[in-house]
């Protein structure tokens, strides 16, 4: 029988105390954070320890963090304009399609990258989130897993391949979803939105022709959190031509 999150929780501070970051239940799950130097031997306990049997790795996936908590449209409400206000490259930096600057507030030093990791338990029936964050911002360098998991094979090279996070003693460190020559890591925040360059076929050249992007990226909808009717208590019916409405 599966035990209940909590006491998952419980069993993970006990076991694991001395060689954790954090230890919390979050949206049902038990999320575990732990620094590299600690991570394979975190990972060989929650493999092999009584209490866990987590023998699959179901889902391996890096995120970046930079400009963690920012949002392009910093309103509460609608302006009078509506939908017809866009960001360009001049008003949000993150629109650039150039390589930004990443000296952002809210970006502590050796804490952009990380990689999480899902288990699952198939004899137990429980699952478990791991999260570990890479020291270096520039290298973002963590240990592979492959040889705990087989399974994080494909998706170690795929969070090498989007975010440039390299996996030590990983087997076969490649590419594995752009092309041959690609430049850079498309997954990470402060890739050019549209590319440095656009692909299309030219029919009097009969060939495939690269070209600079002749299209800036603009944000044409902007987000706004606002209290809706329901919650007012009002009417949940927007009259025809009401900003908001799907008139």
């Amino acid at each position: 029988m599966p035990v209940a999150p909590e006491r998952l929780l419980e069993l993970a501070r006990e076991a694991l105390a001395d060689r954790l970051l954090e230890a919390k239940l979050d949206l049902g799950e038990v999320t575990l954070v732990v620094a590299p130097e600690r991570l394979r031997e975190v990972c060989l306990e929650l493999r092999d320890g009584r209490d866990f049997r987590f023998d699959t790795l179901i889902d391996l996936c890096g995120i970046d963090y930079l400009g963690y908590g920012e949002a392009e449209w910093d309103t509460v409400e609608a302006s009078h304009r509506g939908f017809s206000r866009a960001a360009d490259e001049r008003t949000h930096p993150r629109l650039r399609p150039v390589a930004m600057d990443l000296s952002v507030e809210n970006v502590v030093e050796g804490q952009r990258f990380a990689v999480v990791y899902h288990l699952l338990s198939v004899e137990l029936n429980q699952r478990i989130r791991l999260r570990c964050f890479a020291p270096d911002d520039e290298l973002p360098v963590l240990p592979s897993v492959v040889d705990i998991w087989n399974s994080a094979n494909w998706y170690e090279r795929e969070a090498f391949d989007l975010f440039g996070i390299v996996f030590e003693g990983h087997p076969d460190l490649r590419r594995i979803l752009t092309d041959y020559g690609f430049l850079g890591h498309p997954f990470r925040k402060d890739f050019p939105l549209s590319g440095n360059l656009e692909v299309r076929y030219d029919p009097e050249r009969q060939r495939v022709v690269y070209e600079p992007v002749s299209i800036e990226p603009r944000v044409l909808v902007p987000r706004v959190i606002r209290e809706t009717a329901r919650r007012r208590g009002a009417p949940t019916t927007p009259e025809v031509g009401e900003e908001g409405s799907d008139a």
